[in-house]
């Protein structure tokens, strides 16, 4: 992952108490606020990549095995589902209003409580994100949240951002938490279960490291602050704070300090070495071994020097540890674990060793001696430990062929978050800038026999989505995205094997297709070297590379005729430019402005369009010249997305603006000569078209938009004259602003672009649920009650020949019982009527499997069974 994702963002929102201390904050509402239900049930999934960004966070739960959480620089918080081998997504519920809560800077799992899990959310601390951070805590692993705000920002997508975790639970008071802040804000304690936070006022040092001082934006320049919490649970008896706490902080000087009366004092450990920051203190308790990974910057990019050491926290003896001599090193270390069924054993990473591949060390005598994942034998040839399988996520390659010592797939880069699992010595994962890495055979390193590292991502989708477009014929999807460029999806629900290549780019900021020839795609983008446009004749399975005019230095967007004949390309650093065939030749289009957005008519070939500023523009010679039009109170800034009607010339829908001008959706019929404001449209930022609806002519119309008071992902079936919201309240992904289009060949079918959460499309209805023939059982059981409420698991199996796509249970509740929270689906009440639907990763049930759920409910337990389900208006049987 590279720093394009922190522009992705910018660009496109553009637009325990301590006696003395500072009150406590109070909690916040229900996480995210209410708003209204979907006019439209949608079923919604990702079109599939597995991965794509920067994982610098995994956590296992202590006490309970196959409990694991990830979460990501902006792209949310994800949950190992064991039974499918698969991540669940915790945020997607995040709305627009609160999209930077998305990023998550830290994640603790409750090991007294295994239900609880809490996060630490704000994705950057200076004015890029408007709103602070927040602690958003949950009772049932992640289905649903409630949150406290912070009265500071938190920087899930800042530098420093693989260091922690900063978020931590007590082990013996679980109502006893702690977070380390940025930005001098120090240290905060809750001592009621994460409701409230107050500063620990004797906490002596907030921090003083900043990647760049000098950085005027405030992004390099922010105190990176507390950085990690670790308890020393040996410290400790159940129901008492643990008495010793270890806290990392941002400062090469006094990086490490420790209360041992349960955070009422401090100091910094004596004898502790100098010159680096800690960015990871993992204890061994068994053995009294404090470890400690250090490094010179705080990551997640730089570092260039770095350490290991551990602290013997009976005696107070540092020992270093380093693997190799510090002379040696051209990286710092991050990721570090131990081994908790042999405490012994501990690993760590040179997180910022970019070539030729990242290493991973492990020692089997407390850091006494070490091995390496991989070593030179004659240079440039090395000899790996490990075999790498990337055939579930084949795009891992990037259609590389590097020269030794590199290699491809890479072992990796960024590798800040490292975990073996704490029930399984045979399990490690780890995350990288592109996907989360594991093995299940990871003892086998200590036989010198080779064990195979896989792709463990499947269901955490992280890609920054820029462009969409799905043309009316050949793959039903092209995604521009940032990072690893972007893929054509043939199979919405398989893998692509590879991204967009040939050229490579790090980010595609836009693309664009032939209307009447689909086959003739062009895409540009940010590129390391190398021109920025890329033309494909095949509707993208292959791509050659086009030449760039003089000054570009960047993707911009770009536009293609509606025959295939014309381009025009409007690049970062030079005006818009245009050009006939491949573009190998490119002349500058006059009468508008560098920097616009343009766009072509999807029937008349010669015409293209463009807006900058307030102005729209239009070209009727190929885009060789452009006019302003005479169109007013159009939004008056540059965040706006507008896109041709294919079907008609001259047809046009505008959406774009901000709170502080015109604001909203905009139509035209001539060309762009006048335009006419949709009323009911607050805001809308993007549109798009599918297929006209059953009996209608006109293409159905999509946005993402505040519509009669409630944003969210609408959908027209008559020309914009009424709406409904077709997303939900668990279905919000933060950010929706970059890019929205129908599919021309489905109806109802809509691909969304997300800050960090993939390319999502969705459905009209359940999809293909089970049919007339097949068979269902449920068990139900309730597993605890208490005097106004009770917990359920309910267990639906497969009893038939036939696969389901899609599930919904329905049964009813007598007495006043009432669902609150219920996970691994969603739900519906009304009356005594329940309904249970299939979460995304859970919506395949195959003849024979089972699928379970589970929900806290108020009301009397009556152990008794509902007397009858059924499923999708067929009975089951009742076990």
């Amino acid at each position: 992952m590279r720093r394009t994702r922190v522009l992705t963002a910018v660009l496109a929102l553009a637009a325990g108490l301590l006696a003395g201390g500072p009150p406590a904050l109070a909690a916040d509402a229900p996480a995210p606020a209410a708003v209204p239900q979907a006019a439209d049930t949608y079923t919604w999934r990702n079109a599939r990549i597995d991965g794509g960004g920067f994982v610098p966070g995994i956590v296992f739960n202590r006490s309970e095995p196959d409990l694991a959480y990830a979460r990501t620089d902006i792209g949310g918080a994800y949950r190992w589902q064991e039974s499918t081998r698969s991540w669940i997504p915790l945020l997607d519920s995040v709305g627009w209003d609160d999209w930077g809560h998305t990023g998550v800077v830290s994640i603790a799992s409750d090991s007294a409580d295994p239900d609880r899990v809490y996060a630490a959310v704000g994705t950057y601390t200076n004015d890029w994100d408007p709103d602070n951070g927040a602690v958003m805590r949950s009772a049932d692993r992640g289905a649903s949240w409630r949150k406290t705000a912070l009265p500071f920002k938190l920087g899930g997508n800042m530098p420093g951002r693989g260091m922690g975790e900063r978020l931590a639970v007590d082990p013996h008071d679980n109502d006893v938490l702690y977070l380390g802040a940025p930005s001098g804000h120090g240290l905060w304690r809750s001592t009621d279960a994460g409701v409230t936070w107050s500063e620990v006022t004797s906490f002596p040092n907030p921090g003083n490291y900043a990647e760049d001082p000098d950085d005027e934006s405030g992004y390099a320049s922010d105190n990176q602050g507390v950085v990690w919490v670790t308890f020393d649970e040996s410290t400790g008896t159940a129901g008492s704070p643990t008495r010793t706490v270890y806290v990392g902080v941002a400062d090469k000087e006094n990086a490490v300090y420790r209360s041992t009366d349960a955070g009422a004092t401090w100091e910094r450990l004596a004898g502790q070495p100098t010159g680096y920051l800690a960015h990871k203190g993992v204890l061994d308790a068994e053995n009294g071994h404090l470890y400690l990974a250090y490094s010179d910057t705080g990551g997640p990019y730089d570092g260039g020097k770095g350490r290991l050491y551990r602290y013997a926290t009976a005696t107070g003896t540092w020992t270093d540890i380093s693997p190799v001599a510090e002379a040696d090193t051209y990286f710092g270390f991050s990721g570090l674990t131990v081994d908790r069924q042999n405490p012994g054993t501990v690993m760590a990473t040179a997180y910022s060793s970019w070539w030729p591949d990242t290493q991973i060390f492990r020692s089997t005598d407390s850091g006494a001696t070490w091995t390496q994942a991989w070593r030179y034998t004659s240079y440039p040839e090395r000899e790996n430990r490990y075999v790498m399988d990337v055939s579930s996520s084949p795009w891992l390659t990037w259609g590389a062929s590097p020269s030794p010592p590199e290699q491809t797939p890479k072992l990796g880069w960024m590798t800040e978050a490292l975990e073996i699992d704490p029930f399984d010595p045979d399990r490690m994962m780890y995350g990288t800038g592109a996907t989360v890495y594991g093995t299940e055979e990871l003892t086998n390193w200590d036989d010198d026999t080779p064990f195979t590292i896989r792709p463990m991502v499947r269901g955490l989708e992280e890609t920054a989505v820029l462009d969409l477009a799905s043309p009316p014929s050949g793959a039903p999807l092209l995604s521009a995205l940032g990072d690893i460029g972007g893929f054509r999806h043939t199979d919405l629900t398989k893998v692509p094997s590879m991204m967009f290549t040939r050229p490579n780019f790090t980010s595609t900021t836009s693309l664009d297709f032939a209307e009447s020839d689909p086959d003739t795609v062009v895409r540009v983008g940010h590129a390391d070297s190398g021109p920025h446009v890329a033309f494909s004749t095949d509707n993208g399975a292959s791509w050659s590379a086009g030449t760039d005019p003089s000054g570009v230095s960047g993707g911009g967007t770009v536009a293609a005729s509606a025959d295939g004949g014309r381009f025009v390309w409007s690049p970062e650093g030079a005006g818009v430019h245009h050009t006939t065939g491949p573009g190998t030749s490119w002349s500058a289009s006059r009468g508008i402005p560098a920097g616009a957005v343009v766009e072509s008519d999807r029937e008349d070939p010669e015409t293209f369009y463009g807006f900058k500023s307030g102005r729209f523009y239009v070209s009727r010679d190929g885009g060789a010249t452009f006019e302003a039009s005479p169109a007013t109170g159009l939004p008056a800034g540059d965040s706006v997305r507008f896109k041709a009607l294919p079907g008609t010339a001259g047809e046009i829908w505008l959406a774009g603006g901000a709170s502080d001008g015109p604001y909203g959706l905009w139509h035209s019929t001539d060309f762009g000569e006048t335009f006419t404001k949709l009323p009911g449209v607050e805001e809308a930022d993007t549109v798009g078209f599918g297929k006209a609806a059953p009996g209608a002519s006109y293409r159905t119309l999509f946005t993402s938009a505040r519509i009669d008071g409630v944003r969210g992902i609408h959908r027209s079936t008559d020309a914009g004259a009424s709406w409904v919201r077709i997303n939900d309240d668990a279905h919000q992904w933060g950010w929706t602003g970059a890019a929205i289009t129908g599919d021309p060949r489905v109806f109802g079918r809509v691909y969304v672009a997300t800050n960090g959460r993939g390319a999502i499309y969705g459905d009209p209805g359940g999809g293909t649920g089970p049919g007339p023939s097949d068979a269902c059982e449920v068990t139900y059981r309730v597993t605890n009650a208490w005097g106004d409420g009770f917990q359920a698991d309910v267990r639906l199996t497969n009893t038939g020949t036939a696969a389901w796509d899609g599930w919904s249970l329905t049964w009813s509740f007598p007495d006043g019982r009432r669902i609150a929270h219920l996970w691994n689906g969603t739900h519906t009440q009304s009356g005594t009527s329940v309904t249970v639907r299939n979460a995304d990763w859970n919506r395949a049930v195959a003849p024979g499997a089972s699928v379970a759920f589970g929900f806290t409910a108020s009301g009397p337990s009556a152990e008794a069974t509902p007397s009858a389900f059924s499923l999708g208006g067929r009975e089951c049987t009742v076990k």
